[in-house]
């Protein structure tokens, strides 16, 4: 079950599932079922990235503090176990404090479905409001993003997979 490094915090059933399809290399079949192979996504630049994330912040968190940045990350890695993070960038201008939030997304999205794109995205959102992963936070993800658990599980086999 080490290679499920994934899936560590899902039940025992689960995990067997997922290694019953891997072993029968029916994972990737699975997963095809689910997101059918289509050509890339159009979020693949900075910019169309920025405007994505303003969109979404636009339609669920209008009062929310602006996001001054939002970018892929080419260095990002799962191996820092996260696709993407959340910066709150504090700079001294004059006698003034300007607070800045920056949103890094990891580039190896741009190869994924887009659904699970938004995921991450969403994920990253919801930081602006809440920064820990506690109820209100997972409920703001829902509420952006109802199928925010499934896509979740799904970008983790998607990870699996790839490993």
């Amino acid at each position: 079950m080490s290679a499920l490094k994934y899936l560590n915090g899902y039940s025992q059933s689960l995990q067997q599932q997922v290694s019953q399809l891997l072993a029968a290399q029916r994972l990737g079949a699975w997963l095809e079922q689910r997101y059918p192979p289509q050509e890339q996504h159009p979020i693949q630049t900075d910019a169309a990235l920025y405007d994505y994330t303003q969109a979404l912040k636009q339609q669920f968190m209008r009062s929310s503090g602006p996001v001054s940045k939002v970018f892929f990350d080419t260095r990002m890695h799962v191996i820092d176990n996260a696709l993407g993070q959340h910066q709150f960038v504090s700079r001294v201008q004059g006698s003034k404090l300007k607070r800045k939030n920056e949103i890094k997304v990891s580039a190896i999205l741009k190869t994924l479905p887009e659904p699970l794109l938004r995921m991450v995205v969403v994920h990253e959102l919801a930081h602006l409001r809440e920064k820990d992963h506690n109820k209100a936070f997972y409920q703001l993800c829902q509420h952006m993003e109802p199928d925010y658990h499934q896509l979740e599980l799904d970008l983790r086999l998607f990870l699996t997979l790839r490993d």
